[in-house]
């Protein structure tokens, strides 16, 4: 992803101040640096959000596998600077994640949500940062809590399916960039949205993207939808 980013950088016409990995001297980085982009881990999060918070530039989050705490970081930090946090920087999964919602909002609770996600062997999370976020999106558009609804694992003897639940199934195999497909199934009829990212370079292209609108935004949390003026 830190080569992806750089050369879509460059491709946008803005600088490369740098970049750091595990041992890097992020202080320095900021210093010189108008906006952050985050594509690191969990663990890594605090710091960079403390650096970012200290230099007084915004910070876009693409990390994924963030859990409660984390949240709890941006909205912290969020009191201070602009943060752009998404479980996906493609252009294409943020209005796909907008359809979803609609589609939710529209087709009520008669209509089953299942989940499909299917990325490359070394991917350690599941569900996917995307998943999450299509499931978010769906709950939204239902009005109701993704936690309270969401339905991860099944196997064995597990009953028939709960109405109003968002199912999750996740695939893990090859070199598959990401590959996300909401289910809405109905009484005789489907409906299906689906995106397969071919490489990473859409995830830093939208990532750069999001950095150039969030350059001049007051502090707060903000979105990819907003990117976009979904």
């Amino acid at each position: 992803m830190g080569q992806a980013i750089a050369q879509a950088i460059e491709a946008a016409g803005e600088n490369l101040s740098g970049g750091i990995g595990r041992d890097g001297d992020l202080g320095a980085l900021s210093a010189h640096s108008d906006v952050l982009i985050d594509f690191s881990t969990p663990v890594a999060l605090e710091a960079n959000l403390d650096a970012a918070v200290d230099a007084g530039i915004p910070i876009v989050v693409g990390t994924t596998g963030l859990e409660e705490r984390h949240h709890w970081l941006i909205d912290s930090a969020a009191q201070h600077i602009p943060v752009l946090q998404t479980g996906n920087t493609s252009l294409g999964v943020t209005l796909l994640a907008h359809l979803v919602r609609e589609a939710a909002s529209k087709l009520g609770e008669d209509w089953d949500i299942e989940i499909v996600e299917t990325h490359h062997r070394m991917k350690v999370d599941a569900p996917s940062g995307t998943a999450l976020l299509l499931g978010e999106a769906a709950a939204k558009g239902r009005e109701v809590g993704l936690a309270e609804t969401a339905v991860r694992a099944r196997d064995g003897i597990t009953g028939k399916r709960e109405a109003g639940t968002i199912g999750f199934a996740a695939l893990r195999g090859g070199t598959v960039a990401g590959d996300h497909t909401v289910h809405f199934l109905g009484d005789s009829e489907r409906l299906s949205f689906s995106h397969m990212a071919e490489n990473r370079t859409i995830f830093a292209k939208g990532a750069v993207k999001a950095a150039q609108w969030l350059k001049d935004k007051p502090a707060g949390r903000y979105t990819m939808p907003e990117v976009l003026d979904l």
